[in-house]
């Protein structure tokens, strides 16, 4: 489910041009005289008719405050404030105009808001995280994110993995020097979650837990959590520790919590033309 904002313009080319060129907009849907355009999950559309509707405003939200300042930077020639505190409302923000005169706001939460990215904001902002704030997981957005990895696909729909939350901290502490650098991370964090499969349930034990475990880590990234894959798990010292019976597969365990840095850059991959030999 989602929703668009439409508004009336006299001149949707130099629209076109603002927003794409800008404000690194896409265009989401043309429909010749109406145009939606795309920011993240922020659907918003122009139609040309003989007025213009400008009374509106729209908000860019971003990552950090260096973001808001390289936009203000940008556009400062159709810019109407530079970047200030909003202490009423805990924001940092500035303002500018396009081409019609609509106000434009561009905007940095200072804390933490909900869940908003799209689906491919989700998976090209996902970070493997190692270091982690001290606070602590609210237990009913743990619940909430191992209710939706229920829906994991399995073999079969067998369902043959599960989720073991770990809290206690002489066994994190533990578990963090069982590979040494490797499993540091598990340290830092409040939680850890150990991702096992029976194969007694299902005959693909360590795809169904792999394939759980990714679930995990992309619905923990969308609900603002970090996680860190850490290999190496599946052994007879941990899963004893960990009360896992010695026959289960344990895919891994990631540790769970707020990122310390969240805006991290995106790690250099290969063109697309080389995963298609």
């Amino acid at each position: 489910m989602s929703g668009i904002l439409f508004l009336k313009t006299k001149d949707l080319s130099s629209l076109k041009d603002f927003y794409i060129n800008n404000l690194n907009c896409e265009i989401w849907q043309d429909q010749g005289d109406c145009v939606i355009f795309r920011h993240g999950n922020f659907l918003f559309g122009f139609c040309e008719r003989d007025e213009i509707e400008n009374k509106a405003m729209l908000t860019f939200f971003y990552e950090n405050r260096d973001d808001v300042d390289r936009m203000y930077a940008k556009l400062k020639d159709v810019s109407v404030s530079g970047p200030t505190e909003n202490d009423k409302y805990n924001i940092y923000q500035c303002f500018v105009k396009d081409p019609d005169g609509r106000m434009v706001e561009l905007q940095y939460f200072n804390e933490p808001v909900s869940q908003y990215m799209a689906g491919d904001d989700l998976i090209l902002t996902r970070r493997s995280i190692r270091k982690f704030t001290d606070e602590e997981i609210p237990p009913a957005l743990l619940e909430k994110i191992l209710d939706i990895c229920r829906y994991a696909p399995t073999s079969r729909n067998t369902q043959g993995y599960y989720f073991k939350v770990i809290e206690d901290r002489d066994t994190l502490d533990w578990l963090s020097e069982t590979r040494q650098a490797s499993t540091t991370p598990l340290a830092r964090a409040p939680i850890a979650i150990a991702i096992c499969a029976d194969p007694t349930v299902t005959a693909r034990a360590d795809h169904d837990a792999c394939i759980a475990a990714y679930h995990l880590i992309l619905t923990a990234w969308f609900y603002g959590l970090g996680t860190c894959w850490i290999g190496g798990m599946d052994r007879e010292d941990i899963k004893d520790r960990l009360g896992i019976p010695p026959t289960h597969y344990l895919a891994t365990v990631v540790p769970l919590g707020y990122p310390a840095e969240r805006n991290m850059k995106a790690p250099k991959r290969k063109p697309l033309k080389e995963f298609l030999p």
